[in-house]
């Protein structure tokens, strides 16, 4: 039913769509060019909210040179290392790469298999006016098989929820925890059942962060890629959409 007002557990939505910050192909989950005649969503489809709680609410991302630069900002702040010479000019790097991936995703993802979800205040508040966005997480959806061997044998796809990011100055206020609820709603409107996602083995904040709302480990990366690529090692998480009936 795409395009079409639906209810949640008591939240209105719209059925439309619009990583860590991962560069792996498939985690970015981009399943090809939308169709010559598929309808684009249209903006003002865009201002109706998955959840609403805390003093924030989680929308799509509005697909506008000003709103996906918000959010690169927001990404790059979150996953920019610093560096010791010419850190801000890196960082301009970093953003403007964080911004090239975002539109390529959403040029190349038809609008039910990628989303950007945004956060911002329900009012105006001192520290942040009403459109800034404190708040984002890409989901995907993905038949990794390193993923789906985890999963009921009938289970071909799930969304991956990926690149979760949180201004620093509005950490500890529950944004994270209601963007990770609005990828919850999506999976009810795209008709996934399973969510999974991965966090590093030794960021116990963020685990903890994810096992509240719902999401257990099922495995880690092997050894080797630890050892050998020297990469941090990440745990797989992997819950059941507690909004499905």
């Amino acid at each position: 039913m795409p395009w079409q007002m639906m209810k949640a557990r008591g939240i209105f939505v719209v059925h439309s769509s619009s990583s860590s910050s991962t560069s792996s192909a498939e985690e970015v989950g981009l399943v090809g060019n939308r169709k010559c005649g598929e309808p684009e969503p249209a903006e003002g489809q865009f201002d109706r909210y998955l959840v609403n709680e805390y003093g924030w609410k989680v929308r799509r991302l509005v697909e506008n040179t000003d709103e996906m630069k918000k959010v690169a900002q927001v990404q790059a702040e979150a996953f920019h290392v610093p560096v010791a010479l010419f850190n801000d000019l890196f960082f301009e790097f970093f953003q403007a790469e964080v911004l090239s991936g975002l539109v390529y995703k959403l040029r190349n993802s038809p609008p039910t298999r990628y989303a950007c979800l945004v956060a911002e205040p329900t009012t105006n508040i001192a520290s942040v006016s009403h459109k800034q966005l404190v708040g984002v997480v890409d989901v995907t959806v993905l038949r990794d098989k390193s993923v789906l061997q985890h999963l009921p044998a009938e289970v071909d796809e799930y969304l991956y929820v990926s690149g979760i990011a949180v201004l620093k100055s509005f950490r500890r206020q529950k944004i994270a925890t209601l963007l990770l609820k609005a990828s919850d709603v999506l999976s009810v409107l795209w008709g996934f059942e399973y969510l999974a996602l991965r966090a590093y083995e030794d960021d116990f904040g963020a685990r903890k962060l994810y096992t509240n709302a719902g999401y257990e480990v099922v495995s880690s990366d092997p050894q080797w890629m630890t050892t050998w690529i020297g990469r941090k090692r990440r745990v797989l998480m992997i819950k059941r959409s507690n909004l499905h009936t």
